[in-house]
């Protein structure tokens, strides 16, 4: 049987179909730990092609999330999904945020266990009015003030789903298991840690995820062995002092406002790790109530980053200690809360090779590039760590796409084409580990 050639004609029948499910998603976008129009539609999907769904409890560990909404916020989000469309018992199964979902299907015979990972989340952009923006022109820009898919994640998703009803055609010819993992939270790294820590990947022998555009921005090219992803750690820290007049008692004040501004200065003073890049940024500083007032109050939000994991909790460590003596300096109540995070790592270069070749393969991509430095943080890197520390393989992909503009921009917008590239280089990936291994 010619493998490619059957999956390549399967996915040409489904690129209508992507275009208006990733349309539909772009229409109704969710913020992290709110994806619950869009995990409850793939829950239904999924379920009706015959895959075992998980969502809730089962694939989110709740203590650890990261940089989860309010109860309030969760609960109107949650009625909003029910109004547009969404189904109620799927929804309520996620309450709390726990939005992720992992659909399984056991083939009939013995064999590895490949798992695939899709990020769901949107951005908190509001998307261009511009009419010669293309999802304005074709009616599907965000329904939703403020919150906008400028990275691709509808797209993403939407190749999930069609992946499940590929393999599930094939069934009768496939052994093993195949998990489609699809993550809430992944901008801001809040969420990969909570479906880590649940133990959904500590079976897998081989774990694939793949982004369109970032540095492979033209439709046809594929970077197969991405490498250098930046561990991250993201940090809000609040600090409360006493207001007091500024002229008629300023010493009855305890000054948050220099706590926070004291912090931030010697938190860029941290000294640089010989072992690998380590970086720091304080992207966020708001303090005060009043020109006349010592400010009793502050917000200081930071992200460390390292080459590897162990650089990046020395910076972690470094940026703890300077906000806590910061906060002693000035006699100020200190309260630091973790937001997101991710590991360091590579690709596993065995399975990084494979990809490469079946990329080749396929014939479908005119550029197929090796290496590539990634540079940047994604949380797919704690699945990829904890794969790969259970011996285990995990490989990452950048999908080539022309873009309107670039990742998180309020134009952003990616070629459709794009997304049968994605399905057909996966799906051939996927059947081939999960019949040999």
């Amino acid at each position: 049987m010619d493998w490619n050639k059957k999956i390549m004609e399967a996915a040409d029948g489904l690129q209508e179909e992507m275009t208006a499910c990733r349309r539909d998603l772009h229409r109704y976008p969710e913020p992290g730990w709110t994806e619950f129009r869009t995990a409850a539609k793939a829950a239904a999907f999924l379920t009706s092609l015959g895959y075992t769904v998980k969502t809730g409890a089962d694939v989110v560990k709740q203590d650890c999330m990261m940089g989860v909404p309010s109860p309030e916020q969760l609960e109107a989000e949650q009625q909003r999904a029910i109004r547009e469309g969404a189904d109620p018992q799927w929804v309520h199964r996620m309450d709390g945020g726990r939005t992720g979902l992992v659909a399984e299907w056991k083939f009939r015979e013995d064999g590895p266990v490949v798992a695939v990972r899709f990020d769901m989340d949107c951005n908190e952009v509001t998307e261009t009015d511009d009419p010669a923006h293309k999802p304005n022109q074709e009616s599907f820009a965000s329904h939703h003030p403020g919150a906008m898919h400028a990275c691709g994640h509808d797209g993403h998703t939407t190749v999930g789903l069609a992946l499940a009803r590929v393999l599930a055609s094939l069934q009768e010819e496939l052994r093993g298991t195949v998990r489609l993992i699809f993550q809430p939270a992944e901008e801001g790294v809040h969420g990969a840690h909570a479906m880590v820590e649940s133990g959904i990947v500590d079976d897998v022998d081989y774990l694939l995820g793949a982004h369109f555009g970032f540095k492979m921005r033209r439709t046809g090219s594929v970077a197969c062995n991405v490498t250098g992803f930046l561990a991250t750690s993201k940090y809000d820290a609040r600090f409360f002092g006493v207001p007091a007049h500024a002229g008629a008692a300023p010493e009855q004040g305890k000054n948050a406002l220099l706590a926070a501004a004291c912090a931030a200065l010697n938190l860029h003073a941290i000294a640089r790790h010989s072992g690998g890049a380590s970086r720091i940024n304080v992207g966020r500083l708001e303090a005060g109530s009043g020109r006349n007032v010592i400010g009793d109050k502050a917000l200081l939000c930071l992200e460390t980053r390292g080459a590897t994991s162990e650089i990046n909790r020395y910076m972690e460590a470094e940026a703890l200690r300077i906000l806590k003596a910061a906060a002693l300096m000035y006699d100020v109540r200190l309260e630091v809360e973790k937001t997101g995070g991710a590991a360091g790592g590579s690709n596993s270069e065995e399975l990084a090779a494979f990809l490469e070749q079946e990329a080749r393969a396929t014939g479908l991509f005119d550029e197929v590039v090796g290496a590539c430095d990634f540079g940047a943080s994604e949380d797919f890197s704690y699945f990829m760590e904890r794969v790969q520390s259970h011996g285990g393989q995990a490989a990452y992909m950048m999908i080539g796409a022309n873009l309107a503009a670039g990742h998180h921009d309020s134009r952003f917008d990616f070629d459709e084409r794009a997304m049968g590239y994605s399905l057909k280089l996966l799906a051939c990936s996927v059947c081939r580990l999960l019949r040999e291994g």
